[in-house]
């Protein structure tokens, strides 16, 4: 375990040294703050309008750039170390290969939570300065619900970043798959789906449909912060998971399962990679 945490001690200050976690902060931050306060201008209003509006559109915020971010900054997690000869060299140190994995995985999981937290809670802190109507204690429970459904999706995409990482050559390979998979996860999935829907012109199994969205990280996150205000009318597909009536345990179990089976992928494929 000690070898593990020097590993993710050195990724952490590599991300404060590399400015990582200062630009995930201010973008993050500037992203929530702008949402949360003129999320509302369309219907000519500025300003904070409801908690529930607005941790869902932060929602919808999150699933385009937490995945972005997390594959950027693990994607070359292992084939750079390789390409620029340092991997042969941190494999002489008494360290195993899933020792410097997990560790490597862990500091940058530390600067995705961190910058996640900071950047959206600056969104709850301007709220809860701001707006009258809402006191510390109604935004502590959504937020830390948000914001922590956040980190996991991040700390998925950085797992499935290390599969990458560990199953190619080159930087600029590793690169590519990375942005195909975001293009998949978080765009190419769901219009697939509603694809197939209309291929069959909805004549599909209606107890099945909704676990197919299991199959996305994505598309679980939107589901756990949507449903945990059930006032909030769903739409699109989303709408669909309403006949299922996933538990928040069990989409937080499938959130924690996509964790893990990239990282099981990651150690396998890493273990069987020449240096």
């Amino acid at each position: 375990m000690r070898a593990i945490l020097i590993v993710a001690g050195k990724e952490f200050r590599d991300g404060l040294r590399n400015r990582w976690v200062l630009s995930i902060c201010i973008i993050l931050s500037m992203l929530a703050m702008g949402l949360a306060y003129f999320g509302a201008a369309a219907a000519g209003q500025v300003g904070f309008t409801s908690l529930s509006t607005t941790i869902v559109s932060l929602a919808s915020l999150a699933v385009f750039i937490i995945p972005l971010i997390a594959l950027m900054l693990a994607y070359d997690g292992i084939v750079g170390e390789d390409e620029s000869g340092t991997l042969l060299l941190l494999m002489t140190y008494p360290l195993a290969r899933w020792q410097l994995l997990l560790g490597k995985m862990l500091g940058q999981g530390a600067i995705m939570a961190f910058s996640t937290t900071v950047g959206f809670g600056s969104s709850a802190v301007m709220i809860g300065l701001f707006s009258a109507s809402t006191s510390w204690q109604e935004l502590l429970v959504p937020y830390a619900v948000f914001i922590f459904s956040a980190i996991l999706l991040g700390w998925i995409f950085i797992a499935i970043a290390y599969v990458v990482s560990c199953s190619v050559s080159e930087k600029s390979k590793a690169a590519g798959l990375a942005l195909i998979l975001w293009f998949f996860f978080v765009l190419v999935f769901d219009l697939g789906l509603l694809g197939l829907l209309v291929t069959t012109q909805g004549d599909l199994n209606a107890d099945l449909f909704p676990y197919l969205l299991l199959l996305n990280p994505t598309d679980i996150f939107r589901l756990v912060n949507i449903s945990y205000f059930a006032e909030q009318n769903l739409s699109g597909l989303m709408a669909i998971t309403q006949q299922a009536q996933f538990s928040m345990a069990a989409m937080f179990g499938a959130l924690l399962l996509w964790l893990v089976l990239p990282i099981a992928t990651s150690v396998y494929i890493f273990n069987k990679r020449g240096l």
